[in-house]
């Protein structure tokens, strides 16, 4: 992979103390660059935990918290001061219970729980599972006493289960903690920040000698510095001996990265100050947003930006006004042998977009719609947008306002025709997924999104791909349930949610039964709306969409449903599917007795199944097939004979098989 395919989020709200953040590496620069193909998505959690494992320093407090988190049952509530690694503690406490030569135990969750009520489902928890619960951001006494009356009730489901449980708690409301929660509860401290540093630099296999670290800014903004800068730090030292621009030597790198973090911001607002007019402006703040893109690239966004905020052109002809080369150099904006424009220092373009949202508020409106159209540019490369993308999701984040992507994801989305998925669209909605902060905000969106009404086959596919992609990994029943509102739609592109949730179901066997009781009570609820429900439960009900071993008490129950309902025939394919894999493998014959069983007797029921196995004997290989349904009949003769028995001990007399018909 080039490092034209790669794209590095730094976020300043991501998570602290991880190495990790909402880091994104996309793969490939075709149409589908978005979905990593053949990866279990619960594969990709477990790599970045591995990834923070390497780079995490403990905090003061964390053995005491590990030993309280270790029996089965536990539940350990985390309290610590914001920026000093707290999530990233409680994520680690979690990983550590589940290692054993690096191999996550076989079949255990690890799934971080919604602070809120809103959507959430049974938590259901099994031996040996782990949950994280942030609660970090709630700063309402009333949302954090919700929160707490939640976390009392999940806390027995844990403790009942022998699962484990680490809780985030929100800072400055320890005068609100109910007192059952002291028992429970563990201070951390704040890791020593000159070894957070030096373990990122040498997981970046950086040569430095621990006396390059030793000046006196560098341990100034250690003992002081959120987590999250240390690893932006880190991360910046690498970026600089990766550029090769600054250098060959480590406190080459470590100088630029140190006056990127300290200094950037006040050499912005400075350039910005000293520039005084609308144009100079527009071309920083276009060239901050398509650092890396082509000069032609840039001018056509720099002056559509400027139509955005309405500023007039010159009426003299562009041969008589400044040309766009001086007015690069004038900013000291570079460009390089292959046309494409970039700020010398370090991470410059980063303290410009900073600079220009914090302190141009009025124009955020005005900056959404430009992206929205300059982000499609027909000289940008589908890198080139989603790094525009990123950038703008990141300063809108930034400000708390997570709406503004969402509605471009909505914008972007509608207007694609056909597949695949729009790759604006999908990054920006990956992005907001993945933040610390308006994670969740998101999550609910998508949630009222695909609740309510028409919706476009683009925007129906980008929704998929971030349930498949983004919250399978890290909320997997939401993803469920999200998919689950898709598929029942109409169009071509519910039909693509519809194998995304049956081949999500199917790859884990709680996902699988909680589908199973959903469509199950869809089913039951919705009489007059139940023929799409019905449908997708009998698919996923067939041999090749169940998990292997095959679950025969979710089995029995979906098979219940469906042989009490219309159409029967639904019922043949499924049938069939099963007759198939006992004819192929004998240990699943126990799904002959299994569906019988989910008839409860009814002679209706069990004379559509003697017939489909009829017609199913009367093609393929006789020999093999026939013995299979003569073992079925077998069953299904029991079936009837323990009916009629019943039927005359209560007095009611034999029924025939004409009535049964």
């Amino acid at each position: 992979m080039t490092e034209q395919d790669r794209v590095t989020v730094n976020d300043p709200r991501g998570p602290v103390n991880n190495g990790v953040g909402p880091q994104y590496v996309f793969y490939g620069a075709g149409a589908d660059w978005l979905i990593r193909k053949g990866v279990d998505p619960l594969r990709i959690v477990r790599e970045d935990r591995v990834r923070l494992a390497d780079r995490f320093v403990p905090p003061l407090g964390f053995r005491a918290a590990a030993d309280r988190l270790a029996k089965p049952g536990s539940v350990v509530l985390l309290e610590a001061p914001p920026g000093s690694g707290r999530r990233a503690a409680a994520i680690m406490l979690l990983h550590g219970l589940g290692e054993d030569g690096g191999a996550d135990e076989e079949g255990a969750r690890f799934e971080e729980l919604p602070s809120t009520d809103k959507d959430e489902g049974p938590l259901a928890p099994g031996e040996g599972d782990r949950f994280l619960l942030d609660l970090s951001g709630i700063a309402d006494e009333e949302a954090y006493a919700r929160a707490q009356r939640r976390l009392a009730v999940r806390r027995t489901q844990v403790q009942e289960a022998g699962a484990h449980m680490a809780v985030v708690l929100p800072s400055g409301m320890e005068h609100a903690h109910v007192p059952d929660l002291a028992p429970h509860t563990v201070t951390l401290g704040r890791p020593r920040g000159i070894a957070v540093v030096t373990r990122y630099l040498r997981m970046d296999r950086m040569p430095f000698r621990p006396s390059d670290l030793g000046s006196a800014g560098l341990q100034r903004l250690c003992d002081r510095a959120p987590m999250r800068e240390l690893a932006r730090l880190a991360g910046l030292v690498r970026a600089a001996r990766d550029s090769g621009r600054f250098g060959v030597d480590f406190a080459g790198w470590l100088d630029q990265a140190m006056h990127a973090v300290t200094d950037r911001a006040g050499e912005v607002g400075r350039q910005v100050a000293a520039v005084r007019t609308a144009p100079e402006r527009a071309l920083l703040l276009a060239t901050a947003m398509f650092e890396e893109a082509r000069a032609d690239t840039v001018y056509e966004a720099w002056h559509s930006l400027m139509r955005t905020v309405r500023h007039e052109e010159e009426a003299t002809s562009e041969l008589a006004r400044t040309d766009f080369g001086e007015r690069l150099a004038t900013l000291e904006i570079q460009r390089d042998r292959d046309g494409r424009l970039r700020f010398g220092p370090l991470a410059y373009a980063d303290a410009v977009r900073t600079y220009f949202w914090a302190n141009f508020p009025g124009m955020r409106d005005d900056l959404k719609g430009w992206i929205g159209h300059a982000a499609g540019l027909r000289g940008l490369t589908t890198d080139d947008r989603v790094n525009v993308v990123v950038r703008f999701g990141e300063q809108s984040l930034a400000v708390g306002r997570p709406d503004h992507i969402f509605d471009l994801v909505v914008r972007w989305a509608d207007s694609t025709t056909g597949p695949p998925c729009d790759p604006r669209a999908a990054a920006a909605l990956e992005l907001g997924l993945s933040h610390e902060r308006f994670g969740g905000w998101f999550r609910r969106r998508m949630y009222e999104c695909v609740r309510s009404g028409p919706l476009s086959d683009g925007l129906v596919r980008v929704l998929t791909a971030a349930c498949l992609q983004s919250l399978a990994a890290t909320h997997p029943h939401q993803a469920i349930v999200r998919l689950h509102y898709l598929a029942v739609r109409k169009g071509e592109a519910a039909s693509e949610a519809r194998e995304a949730l049956l081949g999500l179901a199917g790859r884990d066997r709680q996902l699988y039964r909680l589908l199973i009781d959903r469509l199950r009570d869809r089913t039951r609820r919705e009489p007059r709306g139940a023929e799409p429900h019905l449908h997708l439960l009998t698919e996923l009900l067939s041999y090749d969409r169940a998990p292997d071993p095959p679950p025969w008490p979710d089995l029995f129950l979906g098979w219940e449903t469906v042989f009490a309902q219309p159409p029967a025939e639904l019922w043949t394919p499924l049938v069939s599917s099963w007759l198939n894999a006992v004819t192929g493998d004998s240990t699943r014959e126990m799904a002959l007795g299994v569906m019988v069983g989910a008839t409860r007797g009814r002679a209706a029921a069990l004379h559509r199944l003697y017939a489909i196995a009829c017609r199913w004997a009367d093609t393929g290989r006789q020999s093999s097939r026939a013995a299979v349904a003569a073992l079925f009949w077998q069953h299904i003769d029991h079936a009837q004979y323990a009916r009629t028995e019943s039927a005359e001990r209560a007095g009611a007399g034999p029924r025939t098989t004409e009535e049964a018909r």
